[in-house]
């Protein structure tokens, strides 16, 4: 097992605002096996929780590096919605948290909250009352709901890549894109939208005022070394006059890393 991080820049500040965790397993006969394909396996062997604390601990370690290198952003890793009514995780990760003085965030996705809403937000408030960040994650591509999203202490709301990915090809998916970032700004949120992959999908969602993007256009998911190169490399960097931005690499830049 290991981590690869992928970036969320800010649009407006154009600087990286944060990073999120993804886990990666190396399987010595399979190869790369990512987490769609065995974090539900995870969660029938009743070894999903074992495996995030192992994450977290991890995602822990990598912030305490980049902020002692002068990079003190706040790194986020996904939460089984299994876990959000597990009583004894949550007392285990609160106390992991509030021992560590690091910057992190959870996400968590809609449907997770619907499963068992009212140990769920309890949970969550635990979480958000110890600093931790939270995030809703794949905003509308499960049953959303208003009367949980209200209720929800997070900071930040991610739209799903299926509706971001069809910006400049669709009719519909533009007006829910807006009247997500509407409704996300109205109850105090950030947005990010997932899965950015073309100039021109940045380009309207910055009109639209979305808060920070995440997606092949800024960067890959990437190495824990390779995500401080990244880092280092845009603290000495301003937008040229072409107006390219400077958060897009070339893809030598990828095979290096």
């Amino acid at each position: 097992m290991f981590l690869h991080y992928q970036p969320k820049v800010h649009v407006r500040r154009q600087e990286v605002a944060s990073a999120e965790a993804l886990l990666r397993w190396q399987h010595p006969n399979h190869g790369l096996i990512l987490p769609g394909d065995f974090i539900s396996v995870a969660e029938e062997a009743g070894e999903i929780g074992a495996l995030t604390l192992w994450t977290l601990h991890r995602v822990i370690e990598d912030q305490k590096r980049l902020a002692a290198a002068g990079y003190d952003i706040r790194l986020f890793l996904n939460i089984s919605g299994m876990l959000l009514a597990d009583v004894a995780f949550v007392a285990k990760a609160c106390e992991i948290v509030l021992g560590s003085n690091a910057k992190l965030g959870f996400e968590i996705t809609e449907t997770a909250v619907i499963r068992d809403p009212e140990s769920a937000i309890r949970h969550l408030q635990e979480f958000a009352a110890i600093g931790v960040e939270l995030a809703i994650d794949d905003y509308g591509a499960g049953l959303s709901s208003l009367a949980y999203l209200k209720q929800l202490p997070a900071r930040e709301l991610k739209i799903d890549k299926m509706f971001v990915m069809q910006l400049t090809s669709s009719n519909r998916d533009p007006l829910i894109v807006r009247s997500t970032i509407d409704l996300a700004h109205a109850l105090e949120m950030e947005v990010t939208a997932e899965g950015v992959e073309t100039p021109s999908a940045l380009a309207l969602l910055s009109v639209m005022g979305c808060d920070m993007v995440q997606g092949f256009l800024i960067s890959r998911p990437m190495g824990i070394d390779a995500l401080e190169a990244f880092l280092q490399q845009d603290s000495h960097l301003t937008r040229g006059v072409s107006g390219q931005s400077p958060f897009v690499r070339p893809e030598s830049f990828w095979k290096r890393a």
